[in-house]
């Protein structure tokens, strides 16, 4: 099957990360999926929740904030300080990106500190999500190079590597990397959350009013760990070894 950009099932977007496009953070990327274009930054303060306190839990915590900037999208989407509150998808998607990240480091080696990771979306094609938790990673991975150089910590808590990725199934073909119009038609949309070990961190798959089979499956598995792996080198390549 033709995609609309030419690519076959298996190959990613261009794939670009930028590091040091916000100053003021401690780590920071602009990371492009072929369109889809988003700003992680990594900010530490020295303190940590009240809840940890209260509970007596030690090290440190991650916490994600994601949003989509008004003209990211075709139509203008309201800023969620405009309408109050942010929505229902803003708020699953940066819990995904806070899970996901507290998977790649340990906090106890964090220290009694808290790293606030944001991402914001500058350009929306499909894959926000997988777009802004491969560049959270790296953004993470710089703070923390921040933290080793100003000798607050003698190891960094980055354990290991965490990347993101679609897959889905396109006029019943399995795809890699889906862009809006692939993520608009998939009669499966799926997003893949793996470590540098291939190990899972989070699967999120559904039918849009279908279902697949176990072959669909293993076969999105297959293109998405092939995606994986490809994204852990473009990352080690800001991150070095």
């Amino acid at each position: 099957m033709a995609r609309s950009d030419g690519r076959e099932a298996d190959n990613l977007r261009k794939v670009e990360i930028e590091p040091g496009v916000a100053p003021n953070a401690q780590g920071s990327v602009l990371i492009s999926f072929g369109n889809t274009r988003v700003i992680c930054a990594a900010t530490l303060e020295d303190k940590v929740p009240r809840w940890m306190k209260e509970q007596g839990v030690p090290g440190g915590w991650i916490t994600a904030e994601y949003s989509m900037l008004p003209y990211s999208t075709l139509s203008r989407k309201p800023r969620d300080a405009t309408k109050g509150r942010v929505d229902g998808r803003g708020t699953e998607i940066q819990r995904l990106i806070g899970r996901s990240l507290r998977a790649a480091v340990d906090l106890k080696a964090l220290g009694p500190r808290t790293l606030w990771v944001d991402c914001d979306v500058l350009q929306a094609d499909g894959g926000t999500r997988t777009t802004a938790i491969t560049g959270a990673c790296v953004a993470i991975g710089l703070a923390c190079q921040t933290l080793l150089d100003a000798g607050k910590i003698k190891t960094s808590p980055l354990k290991r590597q965490i990347a993101a990725v679609s897959v889905g199934m396109v006029g019943g073909k399995p795809l890699l990397d889906l862009n809006y119009e692939e993520d608009r038609d998939a009669s499966v949309d799926m997003n893949l959350v793996m470590t540098d070990t291939l190990e899972f961190v989070e699967l999120q798959g559904s039918g849009e009013e279908s279902v697949f089979s176990d072959e669909d499956l293993a076969a999105m598995l297959a293109l998405g760990r092939g995606g994986i792996r490809q994204l852990l080198e473009i990352q080690k390549q800001i991150l070095g070894s």
